[in-house]
């Protein structure tokens, strides 16, 4: 996806070995015309696996995966950072470590909203070591779910990430190979 490719060129900017900061356009200040567009394209290279549910972790892969539920046509369900008391019984969770908070933290989910067989599409904003991408998977099998696919929008592959998933479709928009010096590519 060559749009988000060269906002990744001109706005991201690096800090240290492995953090690339986008949150002028992707993850804290959010560009919506980009955020359909990536909606538009996920959901394109999913159209043939029959995606009922898309999951996402909050709060960074909310507005892609909102926009990629929204041209699927289907409810776009977050795990949580913090365990509400309003999550009900059936509650699905897994210890991660933030990368770029450098702490870990229970991520929980409501069971209540995957069902048996379910065809759930992973949508995120970044694919970097792959331990929150792997927790949200578990999540999904553990509710008898289907795991069909990963969206992610910017996959730096020098964590190599994508070799903790293995097995599972992985579909990456832009692939950051080098922070420094910046190498993205499609």
């Amino acid at each position: 996806m060559e749009e988000l490719i060269e906002r990744i060129r001109l706005e991201g900017r690096i800090i240290g070995d492995t953090i690339l900061r986008v949150d002028g356009f992707l993850n804290h200040r959010v560009d919506p015309i980009l955020m359909r567009k990536i909606g538009e394209r996920f959901a394109l290279l999913f159209k043939d696996e029959k995606v009922c549910l898309v999951l996402t972790l909050e709060a960074s892969g909310i507005p892609p995966a909102l926009f990629t539920a929204f041209a699927l046509n289907v409810p776009m369900l977050f795990a949580r950072k913090r365990k509400p008391i309003t999550l009900g019984e059936r509650v699905l969770e897994r210890r991660i470590t933030s990368r770029t908070k450098l702490e870990e933290t229970t991520i929980t989910l409501s069971g209540d909203y995957i069902s048996r067989g379910d065809r759930v599409l992973i949508i995120d904003d970044f694919l970097a070591t792959g331990e929150t991408i792997k927790a949200l998977c578990e999540m999904v099998e553990e509710a008898k779910g289907e795991v069909i696919g990963i969206g992610v929008c910017i996959e730096k592959t020098f964590q190599r990430g994508r070799d903790r998933l293995q097995g599972y479709r992985i579909e990456s928009l832009a692939k950051v190979d080098s922070l420094k010096p910046l190498i993205v590519r499609p």
